[in-house]
């Protein structure tokens, strides 16, 4: 069983669960994913789409149905008889479940660990009690987990070889088909890919890109996930003077000239692009006043964790408004000098997460430790 339960973790099960079966094509696997981890064979028994909580606040009101879900989840451990699972991210809900099936003798495997650095040494207590094998994409968690007895393997982050082998569409045949301007760079806002993310992050993005696009000769596109619905964007004053684009992410990154971008795994992607950025992150009051008591990090933005500095500007709950935004981005796209620094910077990030071939190493190990007596 693989339990993934957002978009990023769709993804990453869907590539591990490809490589499994390259391993052994007559492994079986179920679990809580999306529409990726359908096509590469897993029989969804839930689909992420009806798990995308955010928050303390959001979940709370969804408890009921959380825990219907992992009861659900149990009875089919026992009815298929899963002697393994595969927990990725997803921390809130993975450890809450792992403890309820550590009981039934299942070995309990973790890929991409929750941010233990963020949120205290309380989680890898639990982890350590709960986990068999937690395998990493960070090298600096390794000494985390070694340092409190957890197995660990650090096998380096997928993200370098999804880049590697994607496949982008040529600049001029992507501006073509979106219709965009060939005498403009891209101002590309990424404002999540849940609905209530959007709804709290996309309008003053949307003011704040608008006024920039006029000071500095450039068009706005904007990253739809596929799983919102059109109508969330179309709702905000100046709907016609962007682009809606689904499906191209990685082009709109590697195209853009700048990027507004919601925290998130996007941040990192956006780095390894070079993309020049600020990071906006805005949440419920209660799920932010919570987080801003157990947290303990400077930085929220992956693009600047993995730097080791701030690099790029972070935007957070009531920062995140058209004047700031317009602000901070503004002194970058006006200082050439200090674009250009905050781009090398950024591309640094890729010598940092270790070499390509992740998600096939991560699944030999995987194969090796589920066949184990």
């Amino acid at each position: 069983m693989i339990i993934a339960g957002e978009v990023s973790g769709d993804l990453l099960g869907a590539e591990l669960s490809t490589e499994l079966k390259k391993i052994d094509g007559k492994l079986n696997i179920v679990g809580v994913g999306g529409d990726r981890m359908n096509l590469a064979g897993v029989e969804i028994i839930y689909h992420i789409n009806k798990l995308a909580f955010l928050g303390f606040a959001e979940v709370i009101k969804h408890i009921p149905f959380i825990r219907k879900v992992q009861n659900d989840l149990i009875e089919i451990i026992k009815e298929k008889n899963i002697k393994n699972i595969i927990l990725i991210d997803y921390p809130g809900f993975n450890l809450n479940f792992a403890k309820k099936v550590k009981q039934l003798g299942v070995k309990i495997i973790y890929y991409v660990s929750p941010q233990v650095w963020a949120w205290g040494s309380g989680r890898i207590k639990r982890i350590k009690n709960l986990v068999r094998k937690m395998f990493i994409v960070f090298p600096f968690e390794e000494k985390l987990y070694r340092d409190a007895g957890v197995d660990v393997e650090f096998v380096g982050h997928p993200l370098l070889e999804r880049i590697d082998k994607y496949d982008f569409l040529p600049k001029e045949k992507f501006f073509k088909m979106y219709e965009l301007n060939p005498g403009k760079e891209i101002l590309l806002i990424l404002p999540g890919s849940r609905s209530h993310e959007v709804e709290k992050i996309f309008p003053a993005a949307m003011e704040a890109a608008l006024k920039l696009s006029k000071e500095f000769n450039l068009q706005v596109a904007v990253a739809g996930a596929s799983g919102i619905d059109e109508k969330l964007f179309k709702k905000i004053p100046g709907s016609d003077d962007y682009k809606l684009i689904k499906d191209h992410t990685y082009e709109l990154m590697k195209y853009s000239k700048f990027g507004i971008i919601k925290s998130g795994t996007s941040t990192l992607e956006a780095g390894l692009f070079g993309l020049p950025m600020v990071i906006v992150y805005k949440t419920s009051l209660l799920t932010y006043f919570i987080g801003k008591n157990l947290v303990n990090l400077k930085n929220i933005g992956m693009a600047n964790i993995i730097s080791g500095e701030k690099v790029v500007p972070e935007l957070i709950q009531d920062k995140v408004n058209p004047d700031s935004i317009y602000n901070e981005s503004k002194k970058i796209l006006s200082d050439n000098s200090l674009y250009d620094s905050i781009k090398s910077k950024l591309l640094e990030i890729h010598k940092k997460l270790g070499e390509k071939g992740a998600v096939k190493k991560t699944a030999e190990s995987i194969y090796s430790l589920i066949n184990e007596g």
